[in-house]
């Protein structure tokens, strides 16, 4: 069996990045205990939909990697390996986490398939979400919906999984909010109105 646990993470995670990962997983049960667990979980158009969440070390699969930065263990599921490698995540002012990541997946919209350029804005967005994006948070007990649009900005509220989850804001940041911008012209900015404090994180559960 390979040994898939090394000194370097295939993403990279910067100081003030980690700074922040580190503050949601000290308010875990166990927290020292966790990996963050970066997986990329769909594609929505030209770009990938990730998934971050904390997950107890020893339950990295086989074929995982395991990285540090830092004291952070910083977990890749081993199909997402080489479509994260080479990607970095980091912090900007306004936004939060942000996960720049170099790589695209290849595939396109076929023609006869889902178009998003007819009716209103609300209603494309919507479709957008229904046939993209949801699926793909389904699978976690998640969703994504359109609170309101205001002139050139979408305001949107997770539910389920989604809510509550420390880490969801980059969910929103790097898959719904790239999708939406790049497919619904009108649309220049993407903000998460959720409450995530009247949420709970669904993705990590303390050892019984």
């Amino acid at each position: 069996m390979t040994d898939t646990r090394t000194a370097l993470p295939v993403v990279t995670v910067t100081e003030r990045a980690r700074a922040t990962v580190l503050g949601l997983r000290d308010a875990e049960p166990e927290g020292e205990a966790l990996a963050l667990r970066i997986e990329i979980t769909g594609e929505a158009v030209a770009e990938y939909v990730y998934e971050l969440t904390f997950e107890p070390v020893g339950d990295a699969g086989p074929d995982d990697v395991v990285g540090f930065s830092g004291e952070l263990p910083v977990m890749v599921p081993a199909g997402s390996v080489d479509r994260l490698r080479g990607a970095t995540l980091d912090e900007a002012d306004g936004t939060g986490l942000v996960l720049r990541n170099p790589n695209r997946p290849t595939r396109s919209l076929a023609p006869g398939g889902p178009s998003y350029e007819e009716g209103t804005v609300e209603h494309r967005i919507q479709s957008l979400l229904d046939v993209e994006i949801n699926p793909m948070l389904a699978s976690h007990g998640g969703f994504t919906t359109l609170e309101r649009v205001e002139g050139d900005v979408a305001y949107m509220f997770m539910g389920g999984g989604c809510q509550g989850c420390g880490l969801a804001k980059l969910t929103l940041t790097e898959g719904i909010k790239a999708t939406i911008e790049k497919e619904i012209d009108e649309i220049r900015e993407v903000i998460d109105i959720t409450d995530h404090t009247a949420g709970e994180n669904p993705f990590y559960e303390s050892a019984k």
